[in-house]
């Protein structure tokens, strides 16, 4: 009843996961490390290396400038969905080197395995990379996560919404997946006011993918928490969320244009004007500006391929130049 079967569609979900939650991943795996600020530069590291683009593509990847105990430093996060891999040490080494030429700062390596395998027994976590007289053999070191070690039971009943997001894929034995599900849904319905959208809407395909539960009753529950109504597909969400923006701006927008207007042309006539046309250009406007930053936003995200990025982005820009273009006599 999962829906493991496209491992890139499943490592899309992990890097979600962390662009959405990175504090609480921080705070969880490694709670002696004190993270302050922190950007995503993955689209830099690429702009850079674009010889790399083609060897990259395989990988999966996530690349942060991150204020560590009070230092901006580097972090280089691959996620894997197999559980061997013979050159990933290898591979974290080369991560290594690239990021470091970028800002030739620090950097911290991690390695997430996401596969379902149980370990009989750990995998490597150093390249031997260099050797020198003096010290002789010199490795390079990086920190492994691996989901699959960690206990549904014990994550589910933590208060981080990642853990018991986490909780799905690590190991469920002796858990009931429905409770698990539940609980979920029930920490959720106790944030809702709180919770952006696209963190509803990776909550929502996230449990989606890893439940264990009849799709039957995965919707009673949904329903249970008033939750059926978060928007299951990326467009939906896109076409959602930007109404919404268009509106509130499309509002303000015509509310000020009318009070102008009548000002100058007699308060009644000029307010009728001016949020009729204010309200729809300002409306359309914020509606395409909207839909432009979410494509980015989930294109960041992994969520969106680069293709379908840039098609959707063109068609949005040419509509709104041409919204641009048009005379204020035509609003």
């Amino acid at each position: 009843m999962t829906n493991n079967s496209n491992p890139k569609t499943h490592d899309s979900l992990f890097k979600w996961l962390i662009s959405a939650f990175t504090q609480e991943f921080f705070a969880h795996y490694f709670p002696h490390v004190k993270i302050g600020k922190y950007r995503f530069i993955d689209k830099e590291f690429i702009s850079k290396y674009e010889a790399l683009k083609e060897s990259l593509k395989g990988d999966l990847f996530l690349i942060l400038e991150v204020e560590i105990n009070g230092v901006l430093q580097e972090v280089a996060i691959q996620i894997e969905h197999q559980s061997q891999r013979k050159d990933i040490a290898e591979r974290l080494f080369e991560y290594l080197c690239y990021v470091w030429l970028l800002k030739k700062k620090p950097v911290w390596s991690i390695v997430i395995y996401t596969d379902d395998a149980v370990w009989r027994k750990p995998v490597t976590d150093e390249f031997y990379y260099a050797f020198s007289a003096k010290q002789t053999q010199q490795y390079f070191h990086f920190d492994v996560i691996k989901i699959k070690n960690e206990k549904s039971s014990d994550l589910i009943k933590q208060h981080s919404l990642l853990c018991k997001l986490l909780a799905l894929k690590a190991n469920d034995t002796g858990s009931n997946p429905e409770t698990l599900i539940y609980e979920i849904y029930q920490a959720v319905d106790q944030l809702k006011g709180k919770l952006e959208d696209d963190r509803l809407l990776l909550i929502n395909q996230w449990v989606d993918s890893y439940k264990k539960i009849p799709v039957q009753r995965f919707k009673q529950i949904k329903q249970e928490f008033n939750m059926e109504y978060i928007e299951t597909t990326i467009t939906e969400h896109i076409r959602n969320q930007a109404f919404r923006e268009g509106e509130a701006k499309g509002e303000a927008k015509g509310e000020a244009k009318g009070e102008a207007r009548g000002e100058a042309r007699g308060e009644a006539r000029g307010e009728a004007r001016g949020e009729v046309r204010g309200e729809a250009k300002g409306e359309a406007k914020g509606t395409l500006k909207g839909q432009l930053l979410l494509c980015q936003q989930l294109y960041q995200q992994g969520l969106l391929s680069e293709d379908k990025y840039k098609s959707m982005t063109e068609s949005l820009n040419q509509q709104l130049r041409a919204l641009q273009r048009s005379k204020p006599g035509n609003d």
